[in-house]
């Protein structure tokens, strides 16, 4: 491309980007910027709290994410925060618990290496990868982190310290001592959560949660109740994050969480870039979301902030609220700065029940029972993967059950395709079309038999392909398999055996067998295993630009063939003459016997 052409695609790709900042739609971005960005501040104290790190890292990321999101993602209305199901990774990670330096040095250096690996993909253009994580895998995943998000909050709701080595036994624990339970925290949680639903019904939509936050801590601030308060946990600081460089000799050891939370963020961005159109109509690229997103939490993890992604529930919030570019996702940036500088020492009031009340309503929200229901009714290998993926989920760390749901998935689908084969007979009429029956349990005689496969033919899949074909016994005589691998580029080893094997089978029985459709690639397999030689190169009929060519020519061969081995009708005729004669012979010869007896 020349130099001045290349400067004119930079220069209008510049403008276009330009244009989505635009004010003229100011009068609707700016109020849907506010609610989101008031919505934001508990919500991202929650997700602190969530992920089990200081509540601030939460508000940073809320706040870096959405900004640094806005300008770089493919997607104009994608919001990029810490979502519920990244925090309850985050809180699987034990080196970045806790409320110390290395603690804090280890969750920025989390969040950038998961925003380079976002990054990669993005670059290498591999939005595709989302393809690999199926539904049923995603289902048991959101509903199992759903439970998860709402049993991380027991001890927050009851103050009780509990014990166990997951979420579920926990729990259990918390359960088991209800003496303990502060009851002045679990009626400040259960205010909130009611105000929460009951607001949420409402024209007010998403700024019930700000109101149910405010309501609840105004109740825990009563100094008699003793409600556990944010500002006991950490200081609030009344001031931008200042840049933090990441550890270097910490990224073997998060390399895994990093992995898991790249693809849960971009798992959830991906529903967002394949459901929520751009302004123009047309949906938005999910590599170029990859970008953004890498981009996002970079800037998130240098500025002290937790991993994050494209976040459906915000996205939602903004859409709903009346956006209408990408100037209300920089006002809800604003708006987060603004409180942070400003109103720090309130939002250190924060009652912590109440954040915790907050967190269970959104668990119950992420339920799908819908979902788990649709895959439950799509199959036993679907049902399967959903179910381990959601015990695992709850039972060991997050990082490990993603990667685990994955890979249990694609063995679990690899196994399916490999033995996913069926085989079909084929009807050629005169005028080329094709008639599709089911194929005969047995081989007759003098006949020819067109088979056409449909999927696999590795390993795997050989063994079924055999148990469909004609079965050959003592009543198969001068007939002619015709199997058309038109479309098959690969055969394994396993499947050309069971070739050879049936066509071994059908000359001890007077019977042929040929190919048609052969490609390049599977002559070069037939010729280099010798399967070729043994089936016969006359057997062997190469693909041509017509779809049934090659077929018609090797089943006009099979009737040759057969016409010149069947009987013709006058020597059966005499055959038939000759064998009446002898009967008849007999017959005479055995009556002069019986009348010579008698004399």
């Amino acid at each position: 491309m020349p130099a001045a052409e290349g400067s004119q695609v930079a220069a209008a790709t510049v403008r276009g980007w330009l244009r989505q900042f635009s004010l003229r739609h100011w009068k609707k971005d700016v109020p849907a910027g506010l609610v989101l960005g008031v919505e934001s501040v508990p919500d991202g104290l929650a997700a602190g709290l969530l992920a089990g790190v200081n509540p601030v890292s939460g508000l940073y990321a809320y706040m870096m994410g959405t900004i640094f999101g806005a300008l770089t993602t493919s997607s104009t209305f994608m919001t990029v925060q810490a979502t519920g199901a990244m925090a309850v990774v985050v809180s699987d990670v034990p080196s970045v618990q806790g409320d110390n330096a290395d603690a804090h040095r280890a969750l920025f250096t989390l969040t950038v290496l998961t925003g380079v690996i976002m990054l990669v993909l993005g670059i290498a253009r591999l939005g595709w990868i989302v393809r690999w994580v199926p539904n049923a895998v995603l289902t048991g995943f959101v509903n199992a982190v759903a439970i998860n998000i709402v049993l991380g909050q027991l001890d927050n709701l009851t103050g009780y310290d509990s014990v166990g080595i997951n979420r579920v036994l926990r729990a259990v624990n918390t359960i088991l001592h209800v003496g303990q339970w502060a009851w002045a925290d679990v009626a400040v949680g259960v205010l909130t959560m009611v105000v929460v639903i009951t607001l949420g019904r409402t024209r007010l939509g998403a700024l019930g949660m700000v109101i149910a936050i405010i309501v609840g801590s105004a109740v825990g601030a009563i100094p008699a109740l003793g409600v556990h308060r944010l500002n006991e946990i950490t200081a609030v600081p009344g001031a931008l994050p200042k840049p933090q460089l990441p550890a270097i000799g910490l990224i073997p050891s998060l390399l895994v969480p990093a992995v898991a939370l790249a693809f849960v963020g971009l798992v959830q961005g991906a529903a967002i870039s394949k459901s929520v159109a751009n302004p123009d109509g047309n949906y938005p690229d999910a590599s170029g979301d990859f970008r953004g997103q890498g981009i996002a939490n970079i800037a998130a993890g240098l500025l002290r902030g937790m991993p994050v992604g494209g976040s459906m529930s915000a996205t939602s919030i903004i859409t709903n609220a009346g956006a209408r570019s990408r100037i209300a996702q920089l006002v809800a940036g604003l708006t987060m700065i603004i409180v942070v500088l400003t109103l720090s020492g309130v939002v250190g009031y924060v009652a912590m029940p109440a954040l915790a009340g907050l967190l269970i309503v959104v668990g119950l929200r992420s339920l799908k029972p819908t979902q788990i229901q649709m895959v439950w009714r799509t199959g036993i290998l679907q049902a399967t993967v959903m179910t381990a993926t959601f015990v695992l989920t709850l039972l060991i760390p997050l990082q490990y059950a993603v990667l685990a749901g994955i890979a249990i998935s694609i063995i679990l689908h690899v196994a399916r395709q490999a033995n996913r084969v069926s085989l079909r007979r084929w009807t050629i009429a005169d005028d080329g079309s094709v008639t599709e029956s089911d194929v005969p349990t047995r081989l007759g005689q003098t006949e020819v038999v067109v088979l056409r496969p449909y999927g696999s033919l590795f390993f795997a899949s050989a063994g079924t392909f055999e148990d469909q074909l004609p079965a050959i016994d003592e009543d198969s005589q001068y007939s002619v398999v015709i199997i058309t691998l038109r479309g098959k580029e690969d055969l394994g080893s396993t499947f050309i055996n069971v070739m050879i094997n049936y066509a071994s089978r059908l000359e001890a029985a007077d019977c042929r067998l040929k190919i048609s459709g052969i490609s390049t690639d599977v002559r070069r397999q037939l010729d280099a295993t010798g399967a070729g030689h043994l089936i016969g190169q006359r057997n062997l009929y190469p693909m041509t630009d017509r779809l049934t060519h090659s077929t018609v020519a090797a089943q006009h061969d099979a009737e040759q063939w057969i016409a010149g081995n069947e009987p013709d009708a006058a020597d059966q005729s005499l055959a038939d003459d000759q064998a009446e004669r002898s009967w008849f012979g007999e017959f005479l010869h055995r009556g002069l016997d019986r009348f010579r007896h008698r004399s």
